[in-house]
Parts: structure tokens; C-alpha cells; sequence
């Protein structure tokens, strides 16, 4: 009988820049307030990546580095990088591909995947059923984000939300049932008017009217998507820790996408887990969009222990969402 092999997570890095944008640099841009935001989002600063010619690569790499060292490999001996993002340093060539290029992963293929705030785990997913295929040994799965290239600072519905990072993680065949273990994933499209970018694709192509206009920065509908989130990724958590045969006592850690703090008490209320067992960094980052999973990933990496269940969940704009079950390899 053929052994089973899962995908697990065997290393971790993150990259946040180091620029701070606080709620008080905010109050001096729009009519905003401290207390108004960490109210409503429970976000305190956000991270911004400035410089000349930075882009979001330029995040991934210091996180793709930092997975070689902690595991003791080389970048050549990375068979796919893929990078979930919506900000990618330009339609073609993807992301990943310039990353690979960057950090001397010569024997990588590598692919950008778009889900918005879902893509981290649509990315896992997928490089999950690589390495279960039994084709490739080291898939690297990056989150990653410059949302300060796409949001409008005048605009105080979003300005507030978005902050910029990325994070990566390692995964390698695993045959003792550690690693990625069952995913459900989520789209509709009807969810799109509510959140998109309107210009830059091949809709509407950037022109004079579409810059004048202000299309080419993240729009948001922000109770409508708020509604749905709650729902969304409340539901499929449970769904998932049903279909698994899994109670609270059973998951260590809900690793929320860091979106709206109300969000993610909601989902882990319908979890029946209390705040201790959930991770939180929307206070120093804000919503990093496809890196807030790894992030958090990251930042708690010291208080996860091997063999712990931890939840993924995530919802994104278009509509994207879903939850993924991960046995803690490390």
C-alpha cells in the first residue's frame, strides 16, 4: 500500500518594512480618528514600503531567504515558488518568477496566484497537492502584499485598512500525518462589485479617464463586505472542524486573516474558541491582504508546538474564502 504523503510546513520567514504609518499620521490625512479606528478594525499602525523602484518582490525575497537559512538549504534546491498577491511588481512576468530570479532559485518554476486576501490559502493548497503528487520536495508559498501601491490616502474608508508585508513558507513531503490535511475554499463572483480594483485589466485598460478618475486603488463597499465576511469565514471554520470530526479542545490555534477585529472574534465565537487561542497582530501590521496569514504565522512561531491543529481561514474580495487544517510539522 502506497504511504500517504501530506505536505508540511517546514520552515518559515516574513519581511515587514520598516516605515510606520500610525493612527495619529492618519488623523493629519483625512477625517479620521485613534480611537474611531481601533474601535471599528482594532488596528493601531500599519507597515508601508518606501523607496524608489520597491515593489512587492522586494519583500518576498528577504522572506524566501530567511526559509533557506532557518532550513539549511539552498535556493537552487527549490522546485516552485508561487505568490499570492494583488500587487504584483507588473502583469508579467509574475512575482514569483523575478523572486526566483533574485534569490538564485535556478531550478524553480514559479507562478503568481490572485485571491485577494484568500490567496495565501488558495497558494497553500495548491502547493500542498504539488508536493502530495509526489513530483516535487520543496514548494515555497509566499503571501505578499505592497497595498500602499493601490490605495487612495484620501480616502478614509481604506486608507485606514491596508499595510504592506510579506511572508513565506517551506513545504516538504511528510509521510507521519504532519502538514496540510484538508482545505475548504470558497469564490463567488456576485461579491465583486463590492470589492475590486475597477481599472488596469483588460475591462478597463489604464487612459487619462481612468486615472482622473481615481480606478486604479482598491475600492470597498465596506459593510456589505463586512457582512459577508463575517459569515463567510465564520461558517466555513466550522464547516471544516465539522467535516473533520474536530471540537475546540481539539485546535491550539486559529490563524485568522487579520482583516477587522469584530471578524475575527465572530469566527472564533461560531469555533467556540476563546481569545487565547487566537493569533492577532492586526494592531502592528493592519490587513496586509495575502501576507496576514504567514505573518501571523511568523510572529507566533515561538508559541506553536509540534503536532498542534491550527485553522487558517481567510476572507477576500471577489468573493474569496476558505479554511485549511494544518498539523504543526516543527
Amino acid at each position: 500500500m502506497r504511504t500517504k504523503i501530506t505536505a508540511a510546513i517546514t520552515a518559515i520567514g516574513a519581511y515587514v518594512p520598516e516605515d510606520r504609518l500610525t493612527n495619529a499620521d492618519l488623523e493629519k490625512m483625512v477625517d479620521t480618528n485613534d480611537e474611531w479606528i481601533q474601535s471599528r478594525t482594532g488596528i493601531k499602525e500599519r507597515r508601508i514600503l518606501k523607496g524608489e523602484g520597491l515593489a512587492t518582490s522586494d519583500m518576498v525575497v528577504p522572506a524566501v531567504k530567511q526559509v533557506c537559512e532557518k532550513r539549511g538549504i539552498s535556493p537552487e534546491d527549490i522546485d516552485c515558488v508561487i505568490v499570492a498577491t494583488v500587487t504584483p511588481d507588473m502583469m508579467f512576468p509574475s512575482t514569483a518568477n523575478l523572486v526566483c530570479h533574485k534569490v538564485g532559485a535556478k531550478h524553480a518554476f514559479g507562478f503568481d496566484l490572485l485571491a485577494a486576501c484568500s490567496g495565501f490559502l488558495y497558494a497553500l493548497t495548491t502547493g500542498a497537492s504539488l508536493i502530495e503528487s509526489g513530483r516535487y520536495r520543496r514548494v515555497v508559498v509566499c503571501g505578499a502584499d505592497k497595498m500602499s501601491s493601490i490605495i487612495d490616502y484620501t480616502d478614509r474608508t481604506t486608507c485606514i485598512l491596508f499595510g504592506d508585508g510579506a511572508g513565506a513558507v517551506l513545504l516538504e513531503p511528510n509521510i507521519e500525518g504532519y502538514g496540510v490535511l484538508d482545505s475548504i475554499l470558497k469564490s463567488d463572483g456576485s461579491g465583486g462589485k463590492y470589492l475590486n480594483m475597477k481599472a488596469g485589466g483588460s475591462l478597463h485598460p489604464a487612459s487619462i479617464e481612468t486615472v482622473t478618475n481615481k480606478e486604479h486603488f482598491a475600492y470597498q463597499e465596506g459593510q456589505a463586505v463586512f457582512k459577508f465576511a463575517v459569515v463567510g469565514m465564520a461558517d466555513v471554520s466550522y464547516e471544516l472542524m465539522q467535516r473533520n470530526n474536530l471540537t475546540a479542545d481539539d485546535i491550539a490555534w486559529l490563524v485568522p486573516h487579520q482583516a477587522n477585529k469584530r471578524i475575527i472574534d465572530a469566527t472564533a465565537r461560531r469555533m467556540g474558541l476563546d481569545d487565547s487561542k487566537v493569533m492577532m497582530n492586526i494592531e502592528k501590521y493592519g490587513n496586509t491582504t495575502a501576507a496576514t496569514i504567514p505573518l501571523c504565522l511568523w510572529d507566533y512561531r515561538k508559541e506553536i508546538n509540534k503536532g498542534d491543529n491550527l485553522v487558517l481561514a481567510a476572507f477576500g474580495g471577489g468573493f474569496t474564502w476558505g479554511a485549511t487544517l494544518v498539523k504543526w510539522a516543527m
